[in-house]
């Protein structure tokens, strides 16, 4: 029998090689269109992502989320389809009507103040914003579900169908318009195929609408959260835009890009963890949750504590290496205050799951609209005095200061074992590799990927020969690999925070 460890660790696995090539995709497309677009129209593309980050936390209402905590362990197919339609019907009349709004209504309003003048991008936007949620909800439910090898093909599939539209359009002199039709493209096509695989797993019904109130009474507290965070994580483009223009943007959003890489293994971590521990929560296995919780952690910490320590070292190298000389010696220090700042967020995404499943969802709510207030009005301060370098600042706080209000709420929820000697030997090894990359000091392109994996190896080298990573630990994910069965990968060392 597959243990819940198994099961989790080998969907890691799945997603982690999804998330890989996402990350490959997106290093071949950033230089891609910051070298043939140049930084204002890359800042418009920026700003259409950007924009629909910002509207979908509105419109979502937070029924995904729902959807994965309620059907996790929902066995009873009708239940199933009159859950994931209503959710899908309701998102489909608030983002049509958000997408009229926004692409007609709005148009000329929001391209004269945030798209220099480029109406097509803004009605391109509100095409997006029709498209994006919908591919959304039938990710979730196929996570929900945890058929997680099935959705990672997808999201390969999507990310290298975009990237392939993308490089033959600019690599043949087409310009941003058309790099955002491509996106449309490739999502529409993406939701036609998910459409036709559900519909013939689950079938079709018309929904009713029975269970939205209660998927609302669990999500509504959480939409403030959603919607303080796009504001912490994304408006700090809107500020730059508004005051400095398009092009500055582009070289924040480059810069931004690179150093907020921490977030994808965070992402990696805890993308079965939601379906997976709510099954756990409420079936009372809270050993099993807290284990869970302890080694997503220390997986995450070992990865983002060493690229603070090479960010704030050769993150100017790195941007150049996928970027332009102007933007590479213009957003240098906004790598190392992004990475720190995406380790706190990181760390958080993590931790906020005791509160996610006690259903104690106002405390994240509240938590977030604070550093979302506190992030705007400092970025509305700082931006015009400081330029990028304020809004990367500015984000290190609010990042901070809701990592340090969630983990006390959550805490006092329920604790689970930190491995704090794990934390020194990770701390130590990267010291070791900062000192053995400043003095590489990489130069050209070749020198600086050069310098990357010696730092790398370095770090794992020292973290190994230290024993960071119990027998234990190592023979678990060898199981993983060979696909046998595999008990819990206890390291003996954690001790309760």
């Amino acid at each position: 029998m597959v243990s819940s460890y198994q099961k989790s660790g080998r969907d890691t696995i799945f997603i982690a090689i999804a998330t890989v090539v996402q990350f490959v995709i997106g290093l071949v497309q950033l230089p891609l269109l910051t070298k043939t677009l140049g930084a204002h129209d890359y800042g418009l593309w920026s700003q259409l992502n950007a924009t629909v980050s910002l509207v979908l936390p509105f419109t979502a209402l937070g029924l995904g989320g729902a959807m994965i905590r309620f059907l996790a362990g929902e066995k009873d197919r009708d239940k199933i389809q009159e859950s994931f339609y209503s959710v899908v019907a309701m998102s489909f009349l608030i983002n049509l009507t958000t997408a009229v709004v926004i692409g007609f209504g709005l148009t000329d309003i929001i391209a004269v103040n945030f798209f220099d003048g480029a109406v097509e991008m803004v009605k391109i936007t509100g095409i997006l914003i029709l498209l994006s949620p919908l591919v959304a909800l039938y990710h979730n439910l196929i996570r929900t579900f945890r058929q997680i090898k099935r959705l990672s093909i997808f999201m390969i599939a999507e990310g290298c169908g975009q990237l392939g539209l993308i490089a033959y359009l600019v690599l043949n002199g087409h310009g941003v318009t058309s790099v955002a039709l491509a996106s449309v493209a490739v999502k529409l096509v993406t939701l036609i195929i998910l459409f036709f695989l559900i519909k013939s797993e689950v079938g079709i019904i018309r929904p009713r609408f029975s269970p939205i109130k209660e998927y609302l009474s669990y999500s509504i507290p959480l939409i403030p959260r959603s919607i303080a965070f796009w504001l912490v994580n994304l408006s700090d483009r809107y500020v730059i835009g508004f005051f400095l223009g398009a092009a500055p943007v582009g070289i924040y959003s480059a810069a931004y890009s690179i150093g907020s890489l921490p977030y994808s293994v965070a992402t990696v971590l805890t993308f079965v963890l939601l379906a997976t521990l709510s099954k756990l929560y409420d079936e009372g296995r809270m050993d099993e949750v807290k284990n869970h919780l302890s080694y997503s952690l220390k997986y995450l910490l070992a990865i983002v504590i060493p690229f603070v320590f090479g960010a704030a070292i050769i993150g100017e190298s790195v941007l150049r290496l996928f970027s332009t000389d102007e933007i590479a010696s213009q957003g240098r220090l906004i790598i190392p205050l992004v990475a720190l700042a995406v380790s706190f967020l990181s760390v958080h995404n993590i931790v906020s799951y005791n509160l996610l499943l006690a259903k104690k969802t106002k405390i994240l709510g509240i938590t977030w609209a604070i550093a979302a207030g506190l992030n705007i009005g400092l970025n509305i301060l700082v931006v015009p005095r400081l330029g990028i370098l304020g809004a990367a600042i500015t984000t290190l706080i609010a990042y901070s200061l809701a990592f340090g209000v969630i983990s006390y709420f959550a805490f006092r929820e329920f604790r689970f074992p930190i491995d704090r000697r794990f934390i020194g030997k990770s701390l130590i090894a990267s010291a070791v590799m900062s000192l053995a990359i400043w003095q590489m000091a990489p130069q050209g392109n070749l020198d600086t990927v050069v310098t990357v994996l010696a730092g790398a190896a370095i770090y794992g080298g020292i973290l190994i020969a230290s024993k960071g990573f119990s027998k234990t630990e190592l023979r678990f994910f060898l199981g993983l690999l060979r696909r046998k069965n595999s008990t819990e990968p206890n390291s003996g060392e954690d001790t309760t925070l």
